[in-house]
């Protein structure tokens, strides 16, 4: 894990949220749990759907805030149907800015519409140092976005590709950060004693389904991508916890179904707690060994 960030009340915790649209919503599971247990991360990390769940923990939003404030929005059409409405492009020369793309929403608008009030403009502002996700386009890079503005940020680290169109910031042209990082724990394994690591990415599920559609095409190649991408990264180094909540039978914009994945993903949060226990007894058992040999010796 790197050098020790713990003291005599404990290992420091980090936390870092995968992209995986929709199922991002048990996210929340994991905030709530942490909320519970008086433990405030470090350091977070995100990619897309876990880079907007990483600002609002990182501004001070609580889980159950979260929760709620989620539950207000998605769990009513009208006020999902208004929002919209004012994510619209203000005029038509907008609407077709680089390009006719009918099929490609602004995600920068849709975030502002969107995003709650506590989320800050900046990263400076923010009361835990947050690293977002986003995916270089011409660059072939990973860029990690950690200053300066943060809305762009959070909307370039969402901008899943052929739903929102990419997103300009800093001279690059950014999209999806899932793309390169699904669930970057890599980028804070040195910053805290203990990292977690939660995976939304979800699989391709048969459901019934003889033949699957473009569009389930289209979002099943790229789960498997990121599935692919993940197994990789785990070969060379793992986190201290890997969460991976049930959320295969949910689409990447099925968003209206807040309830019934919040319900079906909840056994998450005794899971995750049994985790942290287990990791800090593991800790405190590495740190004793230590000093017994340094005794020892």
């Amino acid at each position: 894990m790197g050098a020790s960030k713990g003291s005599a009340v404990g290992p420091s915790f980090g936390i870092a949220f995968g992209g995986g649209g929709a199922r991002g919503l048990a996210h929340i599971h994991v905030i709530e749990v942490l909320d519970e247990l008086g433990i405030r991360p470090a350091a977070i990390a995100g990619s897309s759907i876990g880079a907007i769940m990483g600002a609002g923990m990182a501004s001070g939003m609580t889980g159950k805030d979260i929760h709620d404030y989620t539950r207000s929005i998605l769990g009513r059409r009208a006020e999902v149907a208004t929002r919209m409405w004012r994510a619209r492009p203000g005029t038509f020369a907008e609407a077709l800015q680089g390009g006719l793309r009918v099929s490609q929403f602004n995600v920068e608008r849709i975030l502002k519409a969107f995003l709650p009030d506590a989320i800050p403009e900046t990263f400076a502002e923010l009361k835990i140092p947050l690293k977002v996700t986003a995916t270089d386009f011409y660059g072939h890079k990973l860029a990690v976005l950690d200053e300066g503005e943060l809305h762009s940020a959070l909307a370039a680290s969402a901008a899943i590709p052929a739903v929102f169109r990419p997103v300009m910031r800093d001279g690059r042209l950014l999209i999806d950060g899932g793309i390169y990082n699904p669930v970057p724990f890599d980028l804070i394994e040195l910053d805290a004693d203990i990292v977690i690591a939660v995976d939304v990415v979800g699989a391709p599920p048969e459901a019934g389904r003889k033949f699957p559609t473009s569009v389930d095409l289209m979002f099943g190649a790229t789960q498997l991508m990121m599935q692919s991408i993940i197994a990789s990264k785990l070969n060379q180094s793992r986190p201290d916890i890997l969460i991976r909540p049930a959320v295969s039978k949910y689409r990447v914009l099925d968003f209206m179904k807040v309830e019934a994945l919040m319900a079906e993903t909840v056994a998450i949060k005794d899971e995750l707690k049994r985790e942290i226990e287990r990791a800090v007894e593991a800790r405190a058992k590495a740190e004793a060994s230590k000093r017994t040999n340094r005794l020892g010796g």
